[in-house]
């Protein structure tokens, strides 16, 4: 069937769309929306997709035949390669069982391995994975921070030491971070006892659907061991600075709710946009 932007607006509690992910406000709109659906099965990125920096070929697309539509909701349905089947919800509650029984046919027409039922709301849920969609504007300035250094400025003897701070924080992203580490932007690093023990990365920008210059994500972990001592914060403003003197407009998170990170974010005066919440099937 044909996406109808003016059904799906009025219930998008959360600027999130399905293969793209967080967005400013302003940058959600019909057009985007089409475009989506233009290049679903392609394996093509659209200009503005902050995937494309990992991979030459999208892994996920818009599943439009399989969409369900009228005015009370919208079910946008996605596939990943890896086999996993999203039903975006965009709608009240009560439709939340129709979004799992169609999840739960569509991956076996799909033969999807597994299946989830994402929706949004203006607070996190009780019962469903939830994270919270943030935004930091970098129309103030962002002072430097002492003590954090790019990883490619580290001394020879220390810089080696990243990629055992990597594989302690695999399950955080950092083995795949360092995989690719020639490929990416800077690495800002702290040091402790001469070796590597957080870091926030790779330092990137690139323009939104809307031509705004935007922070992309970052990898941000510290040891267990170093916890405690204001590393994070430390590493998280001395991105904000990267991201000021680097022409960003602006950055989205997703922090899981009650996380490291996500009380991180709120205590630095984030905007809350809404919560993003997955159940699987």
């Amino acid at each position: 069937m044909e996406l109808s932007w003016d059904l799906l607006h009025p219930a998008m509690s959360v600027p999130y769309l399905p293969t793209l992910g967080p967005l400013h406000p302003d940058a959600v709109s019909a057009d985007l929306l089409d475009a989506i659906a233009s290049v679903a099965g392609t394996g093509q990125f659209l200009p503005h997709d902050k995937d494309r920096r990992w991979s030459d070929h999208k892994d996920e697309r818009l599943l439009v035949g399989d969409v369900h539509q009228d005015a009370r909701r919208t079910l946008l349905p996605t596939l990943t390669g890896r086999g996993i089947l999203r039903v975006h919800l965009y709608g009240a509650r009560e439709h939340r069982p129709e979004a799992l029984e169609t999840a739960a046919k569509l991956a076996a027409v799909h033969d999807a391995t597994a299946a989830r039922v994402v929706w949004f709301q203006a607070e996190p849920d009780l019962v469903a994975a939830s994270t919270r969609v943030q935004l930091r504007s970098f129309d103030q300035p962002a002072p430097p921070v002492g003590g954090i250094e790019p990883l490619a400025a580290l001394p020879e003897p220390v810089r080696p030491t990243f990629g055992a701070f990597a594989e302690k924080l695999a399950d955080e992203g950092f083995a795949f971070l360092y995989s690719r580490i020639d490929s990416v932007g800077p690495v800002l690093t702290a040091v402790r006892d001469d070796r590597v023990v957080g870091a926030i990365g790779p330092m990137e920008t690139m323009p939104d659907p809307t031509g705004k210059a935007r922070l992309l994500p970052q990898y941000f972990g510290v040891l267990p061991e170093y916890r405690g001592l204001g590393l994070g914060r430390q590493l998280w403003r001395a991105a904000m600075h990267w991201g000021n003197i680097s022409g960003a407009d602006y950055q989205l998170l997703q922090t899981t709710v009650g996380g490291a990170s996500d009380r991180l974010c709120q205590a630095e005066g984030l905007t809350d946009l809404g919560f993003v919440c997955t159940a699987r099937v």
